[in-house]
């Protein structure tokens, strides 16, 4: 600031000497007049009282030691709060209209012409219901978690966050910005790993895309929410239920971060060795956010780009769901053969085949995970009377009946806390595999950055059971 008030005041004099006597009166007082608004916001003078500065006072607050972090966390979490809470309405309508309305409507349409019932099965209870099922759960949380996520960073408080999570992110040996990316991670992994084009440095734009997928984003929140109300939610009284669910799930959440720092640290002093480089943060004024371009940054650029890139890959997964679930060997199912063959390795590690083949089959899109749990669920158990048959996805609307099929299918509270931590750690989506090869321009980079967190959560979940069972047992 005072290396600004200097070329100020030295632009003053060569304009007097090149300009004249004549002329050089009014363009020095602009000058000297801007110095002085300058000189008086940065400087301090011990002799007079500090004027007021409202940047000043805000970046005090949210900048200092004592309240910065509890600030942030107080306010991604409500933007959390709000993009979870927001969304719930907007995806029972969409639910609604493109689930319980439109796919019947499409099943009586193609059985009015004669399409034969295969067919209609791979397209529309296949295809058709795969996709309506990530439009009506990924778009609201998307289309109000990036306006905010861009009203924040407009208003110019996202910089704050990086400059406060710089000093810990230098520490792990990654670059300060990578808060950034980590954060729009929470939102959408394929956006987080899109936003590290921030970050100067090569390696540690690596380190900032293999670590992006920690972030829990908003297709694990609806599994994580429900396991948590459902299996560690009715462990205490009804009136606490809610606030341990929460509690449960922000934990999983700051364990993402964690194992944010631990992976950052570890890469950095291995594979990707090299020197933590230095930049300069500018902490850029306080500013009203620009709602339209907010809203056109957030839905254009971010929303509608991330859904498109999930649609292409959810159509066709659907697809393959169905088949597997309606072609048979012997009377068997090649979704029950997939289960029996997963099965036991899927208990080794605490949770069961059911759910290791509906990770499989749902990378094109984690939103599908639990309707892809509770259909292969009825499925190899052979209940009747829920559901719309087989290869067809659903949800029930009660998680008392949601708990009733999981236990009718062998699930027990190790289950359900291994679901948690392996929703946290296992590969991102197909949609975020597909951006990171789009942004790394390497297979290899790519292959680290899908493998590594599944052979974590296998470590993690692995361990995890059986210290359960040994106190259990």
């Amino acid at each position: 600031m005072k290396d600004n008030i200097k070329e100020l005041l030295q632009t003053a004099q060569d304009l007097r000497w090149e300009i004249g006597d004549g002329f050089h009166e009014q363009i020095m007082e602009s000058l000297y007049a801007d110095a002085t608004r300058i000189a008086d916001r940065a400087v301090t003078y011990p002799d007079q009282k500090p004027r007021f500065d409202l940047d000043r006072t805000i970046d005090n607050l949210v900048t200092s030691r004592m309240w910065g972090f509890p600030l942030m966390i107080l306010m991604l979490t409500l933007v959390f709060w709000l993009t979870i809470s927001g969304a719930n309405y907007p995806s029972s309508l969409l639910s609604s209209l493109l689930i319980d309305t439109v796919h019947p409507l499409l099943k009586s349409a193609v059985a009015s012409i004669g399409m034969p019932w295969w067919l209609s099965g791979v397209l529309i209870d296949g295809g058709y219901l795969a996709t309506a099922w990530v439009v009506s759960v990924m778009l609201p949380p998307m289309a109000i978690f990036f306006p905010l996520f861009t009203l924040l960073e407009d208003f110019g408080y996202l910089p704050r966050v990086a400059f406060n999570l710089d000093h810990i992110f230098r520490k792990a040996g990654a670059h300060g910005k990578q808060a950034l990316s980590m954060t729009m991670g929470f939102g959408c992994n394929a956006a987080g790993v899109i936003s590290t084009r921030v970050i100067d440095s090569p390696r540690e734009r690596l380190i900032a895309i293999i670590t992006n997928n920690f972030s829990l984003c908003n297709g694990r929140w609806p599994t994580q929410i429900l396991i948590a109300t459902i299996f560690i939610g009715t462990l205490v009284p009804a009136q606490l239920g809610g606030v341990v669910s929460a509690l449960a799930v922000v934990g999983v959440a700051l364990l993402g971060v964690l194992l944010t720092f631990l992976v950052s640290w570890a890469l950095s002093r291995t594979v990707l060795k090299g020197e933590v480089s230095t930049f300069n943060l500018e902490l850029p004024p306080y500013r009203p956010p620009r709602i339209l371009q907010t809203l056109y940054t957030s839905v254009i650029d971010r929303t509608l780009i991330v859904l498109w890139r999930a649609v292409v890959f959810a159509l066709p997964a659907g697809m393959v769901i169905w088949l597997t679930a309606n072609l048979t060997i012997n009377g068997t199912s090649i979704a029950e053969y997939l289960v029996n063959f997963l099965n036991p390795f899927g208990l080794l590690l605490g949770l069961n085949g059911v759910i290791l083949v509906a990770f499989l089959v749902a990378i094109p899109a984690n939103e599908i995970v639990i309707p892809t749990v509770l259909m292969l669920t009825v499925l190899v158990t052979r209940t009747t009377g829920i559901g719309a048959g087989s290869g067809v996805l659903f949800e029930l609307g009660s998680g008392t009946a949601t708990l009733d099929i999981l236990t009718r299918g062998g699930w027990t509270l190790l289950t359900g806390v291994n679901l948690m931590l392996f929703s946290l750690l296992h590969n991102p989506c197909s949609t975020t595999i597909y951006t990171i090869y789009k942004e790394t321009d390497s297979l290899k980079w790519t292959a680290v950055a899908t493998l590594l967190p599944v052979l974590m959560g296998i470590v993690v979940t692995f361990f995890t059971a059986q210290i359960w069972r040994l106190f259990a047992g």
